[in-house]
This record gives C-alpha cells, sequence and structure tokens, in this order.
C-alpha cells in the first residue's frame, strides 16, 4: 500500500518531541538521586529490622530493596529511551519504559504478599520486638522516603515508569509510617501483635495502586486506544471536519509510551479532491484536535485499496466479535 508521510506536521511534533526530550532528561535524573537514596538507606532499615525483631522495618526494608532495583530499572529504561530509533527498532526505545511499568507493578504485587505471608507467621508465633531502636530507624527511613518522593514528584506524572518509581517510593513511605506507628504503640502498651497487623494494612492499601498501574501499562503493551481519546468519534470528527472526506476506516489509534499518541487510516475521498491538501488537513486535525502528532493516512478513491477478500476477512471477523465492540458498526479495522 502507498501510505503518505510526506505532510506530518513536524512543527507541532518537534516541539512537543522537544518537550518530551527535557521531561525525560529531568526525569532520568531524579529517577537516579531517589535509587541512590533508597538504596543507601535500605541497607541501614533491613539491620535494624534484624536488631530489632520488627516485620514492619524488614517489611519496608524489603521494599526499599526491590524499589531500589526496581528505580535502578526505571533509570535505565530513561537512559535507553533517549537512544534513536535503528533499522530494527524503528520506534526506538521508547516502550522500555513502559515494560519496565509493568514489571514495576508485578515486583509490588510480590513483595506484598511475602509480607502478608511473614504477617500470618507473625500473629502465629509472636515475637519481641525493641520499640525505642525501630522509632529511631523508622523515622530516618520516613525522612529519606520523604525526600525520595519530592525529588520524584516533580517529575513527568503521565509518564507510566515515572508513576511506577513514584509508587514504590509511596509504598515505602507507608511503610516507614507504620513501622513509626507500630513502635509507638509498642512502647506504650507492649502489644507486638500491631507490628504485623499494620504491615499487612500498608500491603492492601498499595496493591490496589499497583493494579491500576499494571493494567494501564499492559493496555499500552497492547496497543490499545488511550483512554482519553475515542477512535470511533475521532474518525467521525474528521469525516465531518475535512472537506472532502467521505469516510474513514481501517483506523487504528494508539500510544507508543502512554504519552506519545499515533495513528494510522485510510481516508475514502471525493472525486477531484487534493488527496496531499486532504492528507495535510487530516494530519493537522489529528493533532491540534486529538493530540496525535503521528500519523499514516492512506487517502482512497472508489474502491478501498486493500484486497477484497482481505475486506471480507476483516469484515467477518468483525461481525463475530460485535458483542465484544457494539458501538462499532462501521468496522473500522
Amino acid at each position: 500500500m502507498a501510505h503518505d508521510h510526506g505532510s506530518h506536521d513536524h512543527g507541532s511534533a518537534g516541539h512537543s518531541h522537544g518537550a518530551g526530550h527535557v521531561h525525560g532528561s529531568t526525569d532520568k535524573k531524579r529517577v537516579l538521586i531517589a535509587a541512590c537514596l533508597t538504596g543507601g538507606f535500605m541497607v541501614a532499615e533491613a539491620l535494624g529490622g534484624l536488631l530489632t525483631g520488627s516485620l514492619a522495618l524488614l517489611a519496608d526494608a524489603g521494599h526499599m530493596l526491590a524499589d531500589s532495583i526496581a528505580l535502578g530499572l526505571a533509570w535505565y529504561a530513561f537512559h535507553l529511551a533517549g537512544r534513536p530509533a535503528t533499522g530494527r527498532l524503528t520506534y526506538g526505545f521508547g516502550r522500555v519504559k513502559t515494560l519496565v511499568a509493568y514489571t514495576n507493578g508485578i515486583a509490588i504485587f510480590v513483595i506484598a504478599l511475602w509480607i502478608v505471608y511473614e504477617a500470618w507467621g507473625r500473629l502465629l508465633h509472636p515475637s519481641p520486638v525493641l520499640g525505642g531502636p525501630m522509632l529511631v530507624v523508622a523515622v530516618a527511613g520516613l525522612l529519606v522516603n520523604i525526600a525520595s518522593f519530592f525529588v520524584l514528584h516533580g517529575g513527568d506524572r503521565e509518564s507510566l515508569n515515572m508513576r511506577g518509581a513514584i509508587l514504590h517510593v509511596l509504598g515505602d513511605l507507608l511503610g516507614s509510617a507504620a513501622a513509626i506507628v507500630a513502635a509507638i504503640i509498642i512502647l506504650v502498651t507492649g502489644w507486638t501483635p500491631i507490628d504485623p497487623i499494620l504491615s499487612v494494612l500498608v500491603s492492601l492499601l498499595i496493591l490496589s495502586t499497583a493494579w491500576s498501574l499494571m493494567r494501564e501499562a499492559a493496555h499500552v503493551l497492547l496497543e490499545g486506544v488511550p483512554a482519553s481519546l475515542d477512535r470511533d468519534v475521532i474518525a467521525k470528527d474528521i469525516e465531518g471536519a475535512v472537506k472532502g472526506v467521505r469516510e474513514v476506516h481501517h483506523m487504528h489509534v494508539w500510544s507508543l509510551d502512554g504519552t506519545s499518541n499515533m495513528a494510522t487510516l485510510h481516508a475514502c475521498l471525493n472525486d477531484g479532491v487534493d488527496a496531499h491538501m486532504a492528507v495535510s488537513a487530516i494530519k493537522k486535525r489529528l493533532a491540534a484536535k486529538h493530540g496525535i502528532e503521528h500519523a499514516t493516512v492512506e487517502p482512497e478513491f472508489g474502491q478501498c485499496a486493500d484486497s477484497h477478500d482481505e475486506h471480507d476477512r476483516h469484515h467477518d471477523h468483525d461481525h463475530d466479535h460485535a458483542h465484544d465492540a457494539p458501538r462499532d458498526r462501521r468496522h473500522y479495522h
């Protein structure tokens, strides 16, 4: 098929890519600082947990161990994303950030399940906890996590990779806060079961956020339509707003990394319409109205350029799955 690539809106796209590069460079530094802070204090907190017998401290140290590794991976993902595209990876390495975000979500699940398992054992067989030293270590951990959180919080919150990094540090922050509360209760009342109980509560709190992150990252990896866009609405908008466009079909809308939206489509044009002008107008409309900076548009006159057999095969496939998308009546492929 002959795709028209000649009329991308390079001005707006260049601005977007430039802004993205600035965000990426800044986020990369933020993640590296957070990784160093988290990894450095993780050793001290693990030793404190072993010394005091506190599961809350050990759980938080486990969080920080996984998080320092995850933050290191996030930093490396930003590093790879800055590399240019190659002949084999024509979109570059931008999607590595989404892969890391998905992996971070899985890591949080594993850590949370381990904490629940350990907490159950502690409840069945309570062990002594040194409340004083536990409180000192927990307060120090909280300060480190607050510093890491504010370093990351100034980054690009639309980036799944950055959100994954923030989620890890937020889990550590909650863990340190829970350890402080547990230490105070143990010092005042001597009731040690509060230590595993609060550890489980923190795990449950971060599980829902981890699930949301994994779901969004998986949607990007499956090249689903971004949540902020509606493919059918976009197609109808082009048909109504761009002069000379009779119909839009074979339309795909997806995101490369959760922030950069892309689209491909076939545009059936009325006879006599200038194809180049129509394609240019469609791309400008996609960029200005829908935030899609990179689009491939195939102009058509009369019959679709795809073979009749392929068109029928797509049509039959969509008909078989009509119950999955009842609003999609015109079979945009």
